[in-house]
């Protein structure tokens, strides 16, 4: 007979093996080698359960073994155990299992509370998306907003369901605050269409009013008439943007051709009143030879040519004009003054007026001598040097007077 401390061979070649409780249990039979053979055969049979055993600790640990999966596994075991054709402490594997199945009650707890914590999490996030979704819905930030809410939808799809009820209950929200959104933007797009369309028909209108205008050679009116049309066109906003950029184009380039052909002849034009302006100053030159007038008759005869040649030059550059005029203007204020004099000389009745003025204040000044040189006879000074006041008043009168007489050739 051959034994171990798990257990042992009899005569007949029965094996056994010690349980917990002292006792023995017949594991198997062995005649085809010694007992040791025999009990070395049914301890493999043990280390087999053992590795095993290990396998799955490993497994429960360090892996995301389900618990269920775990819980089957053990059992499975268990049975083995409890009915193993093995030599060994068969009751250690038994609480090895026992302290495996609190491993995996734990696991199980923990992963219960993750669960719950990442569905709170989840949750909160789909919330979340929710309540930013609703904001979104009334935004008119149409390309952010868009491309915002897409962004949520990938974002919900990579976040974990809820309960069916929850789950089902937000998304409404979020499906709803989406399509609120895509029917305003909807609504905008299509009334921004209306409008680019009404844009399109009234610049039709212009483009057609430009290009009728374009050939025109009435440069003020038709100048001030398209900028009355661009400032109606930058008034009613853009067409569709497949036509805006054809509408301008035919627009600007009816603008061009007025305008071409304006610059041209103004341009012309320029060059005339450049000429003109020369011509000009040269006879400016001629009439300010006649200063100062000494013979008002031909000074006048030959201010009048000349005048007459001024008239038949044209028109000078505007800028210019003040001032070469402004030089004929001297000339013929002077002329004008030398024939106010010559007249007020050559005027009998002004004359006759001026000599009886004349007259009449040589006698107050004769008279005032008269009387000063009594009062001062007479010692009385204040009267005198009161009257010699009034000499003097009257003596300027007079002296006036004969410079007029004088201008009269008298």
């Amino acid at each position: 007979m051959s034994s171990d401390p798990w257990g042992r061979v009899d005569e007949a070649g029965t094996v056994y093996v010690r349980t917990a409780d002292g006792g023995e249990r017949v594991v198997g039979s062995w005649q085809a080698g010694s007992p040791d053979e025999a009990l070395a055969y049914f301890k493999r049979k043990y280390d087999g359960l053992v590795v095993e055993i290990g396998l799955l600790e490993r497994r429960v640990q360090t892996t995301d073994l389900s618990a269920k999966d775990a819980t089957t596994a053990i059992e499975h075991l268990r049975e083995q155990i409890t009915d193993a054709h093995a030599v060994g402490d068969l009751d250690a594997l038994a609480k090895r299992l026992d302290k495996l199945v609190e491993s995996v009650e734990a696991r199980r707890e923990e992963r219960k509370v993750e669960k719950a914590k990442q569905a709170d999490e989840a949750r909160h996030a789909k919330e979340s998306l929710v309540v930013e979704a609703e904001e979104l819905a009334q935004s008119e930030q149409w390309r952010a907003a868009g491309e915002r809410l897409r962004s949520l939808v990938d974002t919900w799809k990579g976040l974990p369901r809820l309960d069916r009820k929850s789950d089902d209950e937000l998304w409404h929200r979020f499906s709803h605050a989406r399509s609120a959104f895509s029917k305003r933007r909807k609504a905008h797009f299509a009334a921004l269409d209306a409008q680019r369309e009404e844009a399109r028909k009234a610049k039709e209108r212009l483009v057609s009013e430009a290009e009728a205008l374009s050939n025109s050679r009435e440069w003020g009116p038709t100048a001030a008439r398209y900028r009355d049309l661009m400032a109606e066109w930058k008034a009613v906003g853009r067409a569709q943007r497949e036509h805006e950029d054809d509408l301008w184009n035919r627009f600007r380039g009816a603008q061009d051709i007025f305008f071409t052909a304006r610059s041209e002849i103004f341009a012309e034009r320029d060059a005339e009143q450049a000429e003109n302006l020369k011509l000009k100053e040269a006879l400016a030159d001629e009439a300010e030879q006649l200063l100062p007038i000494t013979d008002l008759k031909a000074a006048r005869a030959a201010f009048r040519g000349i005048n007459e040649r001024w008239e038949a030059i044209g028109h000078v550059p505007r800028d210019a004009r003040p001032k070469v005029e402004g030089r004929m203007h001297t000339v013929e204020r002077a002329l004008q003054d030398s024939e106010e004099a010559e007249w007020r000389r050559t005027n009998p009745e002004a004359r006759a007026r001026a000599e009886g003025l004349t007259g009449q204040l040589q006698a107050a000044v004769d008279k005032l001598t008269g009387q000063i040189e009594t009062a001062r006879a007479q010692g009385n000074n204040a009267r005198a040097d009161k009257l010699k006041k009034e000499l003097d008043g009257r003596q300027a009168l007079l002296d006036q007077a004969l410079k007029g007489l004088h201008e009269f050739g008298g």
